[in-house]
């Protein structure tokens, strides 16, 4: 059985990725099965790079297969912003109500795109690199909505479903997530290389 780590603590991702991953015979490892603690330094520009830094920072101090993530929210009428920041934004402190009112502030009247973007990296057992990249386009909702989901949720306003992705069931969410699009090229790949 072959044993991939995921580059997160955060319990709600390793879910994510255990459901997709498990029934194809993979053992999952989160960051918190670790008793070491290795520093990664996300000095990326991109979610391409931070996503690649994590995998390989833990593909090189471990030799294992590593796969991480880096995601965010940008929006239009802030030139991007949050962006690769999307954590960080207004300090790591800052509770995502405050973080989400101030976004909904700084659209208003301007135009509302926003995109959720993901970039999943995988550092193969041997080293070799892939990434896969998803995005779920939407725009910002004029208040928060919704108990669901987590982060800006709550003002990403999905059009097709006509609310926000914080208004609707987890397996809705999954279905046009980011991260959902990201781990399914992912999957793709890793079903391909079993045959």
């Amino acid at each position: 059985m072959k044993e991939i780590l995921i580059a997160t603590g955060n319990e709600h991702k390793v879910k994510e990725f255990k459901e997709m991953l498990e029934p194809m015979g993979y053992t999952i490892k989160s960051l918190k099965d670790l008793d070491t603690n290795i520093e990664i330094h996300e000095t990326g520009t991109t979610f391409e790079e931070n996503s690649m830094i994590k995998a390989k920072t833990l593909h090189e101090a471990l030799g294992c297969a590593v796969m991480a993530d880096d995601s965010g929210l940008q929006v239009d009428a802030l030139d991007g912003a949050p962006g690769v920041y999307s954590a960080r934004f207004m300090g790591e402190d800052t509770s995502y109500d405050i973080k989400n009112q101030y976004i909904i502030d700084a659209v208003k009247g301007k135009p509302r795109g926003a995109q959720f973007v993901c970039v999943i990296s995988y550092v193969e057992e041997d080293g070799t690199e892939h990434s896969f990249r998803g995005v779920v386009e939407g725009e910002i909702h004029d208040h928060m909505l919704g108990e669901n989901g987590f982060g800006y949720d709550p003002i990403f306003y999905y059009p097709p479903y006509k609310t926000t992705l914080a208004n609707v069931s987890e397996e809705m969410k999954n279905a046009v997530s980011h991260r959902g699009v990201a781990l399914r090229q992912c999957v793709a790949y890793l079903k391909e290389k079993q045959q």
